[in-house]
């Protein structure tokens, strides 16, 4: 089992322990009084997103890199042969990603070309099931799946007019002629993009492969650009080690990948340098002045840069040979990838799911602390009342009405704050709710369809990327406006009723600002040079802005999801602890009243009460111990398990 797989199966196993301590929390939680829906969506959430968390590791070469070969080596070795066709010239034509969905059979999803003359990106149809044609897969048969992945190699010939609409021929590109045949015809995909259902184990707990096409595919399919790269944890920039880099591996580095974290260069194919004419050590020179070469040309440190024989790795590991394996230094990468992606993914995860568990324990705790301190108070009293006559009684009870009286008024005017809050909270959605994004859309496409020329097209894009940042600002406003009147309700109940309330939680929309900025950055790049519109380029940018406004509208989504998440918890945490204030003014009145009515019972109730506190100690212990264990799983390290 390589290093990679390894730890990767030990992460599936700490985020097993980490969603099974939540879970013995929230099962506490929903059997005990503290029971509230708000509180249980919220940890059903953060079990989701454990449950659902995914790790992507993106594949990018100029074809005859290498790519698959990478793949196979890595992850399906144990197969005893290629699972990813692999053989000179271009085997993956379209995107395909790799992954599983117990939900649905082992399959291959392919979505036709043709779909790239519709107004929409490849993330929206992967929720249109009826456009894809669907091929089973048989896992436990070899030569099936490979027969079947060999669905993503398969071409196309087009006329020029069509491979244009589609944004796939450029005739003023200066190599356009080279890719015309003697009809008149251009080759193209025949899919436009793949998705792989495959029970492999790694897939099963979360793992995703993106497997792309060539370079000249990156500036063709905005999937690729806007999403699949960005969005990948992890992306293998694979060079051959024999060419080194060239001018477009140079320009998709730059404008594409990018060093920074998870991002790492594989040098395929070392094997061309062994020469039984040289001695090691000269091959091993001639390796390592590549390795400086392409680390200096790329701006990386030389430690990111990985000499490797993918193809001898793989043939290693079937043939279980230990020395060619090593020859290979395929696990020196995969050491390497373990140890930079897992971790940090990892980290992040734990910091988001820490501060949300802290955040929730700290509210339940504040209500047992609550609870027991009034407990603890309505015991003392009524340990002051022995031995004590009627006219003492009447005055505690007088008391109890007077607290009451003022706690109802306090509500009342709560009652002024909620219209506020919902009218606030309504607002917010004006200026981030989807009809008001479909409008932006709407008028954006307008704009660039009369538009006869690149800047006017450019403009028209900037123009909504502005207007889509200011409605996320005006938003963020009015939840801002919000976080602050809860602030001072809180305040105002902590104050004048002895509430143990901290400040309400905090909530901004500034990370969706980012991503549209960031979104906004990726099309620059892609567009910023062009002077001239042609039709194939009018094409292309339409295609682009198609998965533009596709990714800005998952994050409009989520914005929503998180907004309206917000909005239901901000009010839980005061809302709980107004009535576990009311139940203990209510049960201080009625303890008095009875004992009032009959005196006798008052060493009864002083007992009973102390029975409650015992109780209500032991919750808080118990409660205590079940958050300690979520931070145990959170805080332990991969190798433990």
């Amino acid at each position: 089992m390589s290093n990679l797989v390894q730890n990767f199966q030990e992460y599936s196993g700490w985020r097993q322990n980490v969603a099974q301590a939540i879970e013995a929390y929230r099962t506490w939680i929903a059997g005990s009084d503290f029971a509230d829906s708000s509180l249980d969506q919220r940890m059903a959430r953060l079990k989701e997103r454990l449950v659902d968390d995914k790790l992507t590791i993106a594949f990018v070469a100029e074809f005859s890199r290498g790519k698959s070969e990478l793949i196979n080596a890595i992850f399906f070795a144990d197969y005893g042969q290629r699972i990813l066709p692999s053989s000179a010239g271009r085997t993956t034509m379209c995107p395909t990603e790799l992954m599983y969905d117990e939900t649905i059979p082992p399959c291959i999803r392919l979505l036709p070309i043709e779909t790239r003359s519709e107004a929409f990106s490849t993330t929206e149809y992967k929720s249109h099931n009826h456009v894809w044609t669907v091929l089973p897969l048989d896992p436990k048969s070899g030569d099936g799946m490979l027969e079947a992945f060999k669905q993503v190699s398969l071409t196309k010939k087009v006329s020029k007019e069509l491979a244009k609409s589609y944004g796939l021929y450029d005739e003023n590109d200066p190599d356009a002629a080279l890719e015309v045949d003697e009809d008149g015809l251009v080759e193209i995909s025949q899919w436009r993009h793949a998705i792989v259902n495959f029970p492999h184990p790694l897939l099963k707990q979360g793992l995703i492969i993106v497997d792309t096409p060539g370079l000249n595919a990156i500036g063709t399919e905005p999937e690729l650009t806007l999403n699949l790269i960005p969005n990948a944890h992890a992306v293998l920039f694979i060079l051959a080690a024999d060419t080194g880099v060239t001018k477009s591996d140079i320009d998709v580095w730059r404008n594409h990948i990018g060093s920074g974290s998870g991002r790492m260069v594989v040098l395929n194919k070392i094997d061309s340098m062994w020469d039984e004419l040289r001695t090691p050590d000269e091959v091993e020179a001639q390796i390592q002045h590549q390795i400086e070469s392409v680390a200096h040309t790329l701006g990386l440190e030389q430690k990111q840069v990985f000499p490797i024989s993918a193809q001898k790795g793989l043939v290693a590991k079937i043939n279980k040979d230990a020395p060619l394996l090593a020859k290979s230094r395929l696990p020196k990468l995969e050491y390497a990838l373990s140890k930079e992606l897992i971790p940090s993914k990892k980290n992040i995860i734990r910091e988001q799911l820490a501060s949300d568990i802290d955040e929730i324990a700290t509210g339940q705790q504040a209500i047992i602390v609550a609870r027991s301190r009034g407990i603890s108070e309505q015991l003392h009293e009524l340990q002051s009342l022995r031995g004590k006559n009627q006219n003492v009684i009447e005055h505690m009870m007088k008391r109890v009405t007077m607290e009451k009286q003022e706690f109802d008024a306090s509500l009342m005017k709560m009652q002024g704050t909620r219209a506020v809050f919902t009218r606030l909270s309504t607002e917010v959605y004006t200026t981030l709710g989807m009809d008001i994004l479909k409008e932006e859309i709407t008028r954006a496409r307008e704009a660039m369809e009369h538009s006869k020329f690149s800047l006017g097209i450019q403009e028209a894009i900037k123009e909504f990327f502005n207007q889509i940042k200011l409605n996320l600002n005006a938003s963020n406003r009015k939840t801002d406006e919000i976080s602050e009147m809860m602030a001072i309700m809180y305040r105002k109940f902590s104050t004048e009723h002895g509430l143990a309330l901290t400040s309400p939680m905090p909530f901004s929309l500034e990370r969706y600002v980012q991503e549209v900025s960031a979104i906004e950055i990726v099309f620059q790049r892609q567009f910023s040079a062009i002077t001239l519109l042609t039709t194939s380029r009018r094409v292309l940018m339409q295609k682009f802005f198609d998965s533009i406004s596709a990714r800005v509208k998952q994050s409009f989504l989520q914005a929503n999801r998180d907004v309206e998440a917000w909005q239901k918890v901000v009010m839980a945490p005061i809302e709980a602890q107004i009535r576990e204030h009311k139940n203990q003014l209510k049960n201080r009145m009625q303890s008095i009243q009875r004992i009032h009515v009959a005196t006798d019972s008052l060493e009864e109730k002083i007992l009973s009460f102390e029975t409650l506190y015992a109780e209500v100690e032991a919750q808080k212990k118990a409660l205590e111990d079940l958050r300690n264990n979520i931070n145990k799983a959170l805080a332990s390290e991969l190798s433990a398990l």
